[in-house]
């Protein structure tokens, strides 16, 4: 299935470098983001490894969904594949403001405790390039995805990590589970959809 407009397709791993490009420019602002780096250089030195560490699984088993031009990249999780959580670990340690390690951790800890118990996918991360946006990238993205979550009839399960985002996801039919607070971390608000 391919939306004609935007040529929504999943990405190979050789095509891996691109979508986290994407995804890099579209968090640029994230509040959570950048209290791991509050440093631009910092951010745009370590947030590419951590991406991939994160949400780079997607690539080998046809998750990462991307537009035709890189313009905005959804990278889903499908069931029983999980992020690198050692890598993870290490990028933050290493990398982080030394400051905010301890509340990055509590948090990414939290978000791990409030994925459902049985078999769904996860919705790591998905953004749209600043000089893409309010074109419908984002929704395009995320309702295909979603399509094939419905496909095989289970749940679909993200962490919002800016409120702004919130009411998008909520027109796709995910509801708030809670909201994560740690430390002087931002607000992380994990979200729940039941297939439809």
């Amino acid at each position: 299935m391919n939306s004609p407009a935007i040529g929504i397709r999943s990405a190979g791993l050789d095509e891996m470098p691109q979508a986290v490009s994407t995804i890099v420019a579209a968090f640029i602002t994230d509040p959570f983001a950048r209290f791991i780096w509050p440093s631009p250089y910092e951010y745009l030195r370590c947030s590419p490894a951590f991406i991939r560490a994160f949400a780079g699984g997607g690539f080998e088993h046809g998750a990462a969904y991307v537009c035709a031009d890189f313009s905005g990249a959804a990278l889903w999780l499908p069931p029983d594949v999980h992020p690198d959580a050692e890598t993870l670990e290490k990028i933050t340690r290493e990398t982080a403001e030394s400051a905010h390690v301890a509340d990055v951790f509590g948090a990414l800890e939290q978000m791990g405790q409030f994925h459902p118990e049985g078999r769904h996918w996860y919705l790591p991360i998905i953004g749209v390039e600043p000089n893409a946006r309010g074109r419908g990238l984002g929704a395009e993205l995320m309702g295909r995805a979603l399509a094939r979550c419905d496909e095989d009839g289970l749940p679909a399960y993200l962490e919002s990590t800016n409120p702004r985002n919130i009411s998008l996801y909520r027109r796709f039919g995910f509801n708030v589970i809670d909201e994560i607070r740690v430390g002087k971390c931002p607000v992380v608000t994990p979200m729940l959809r039941e297939p439809q």
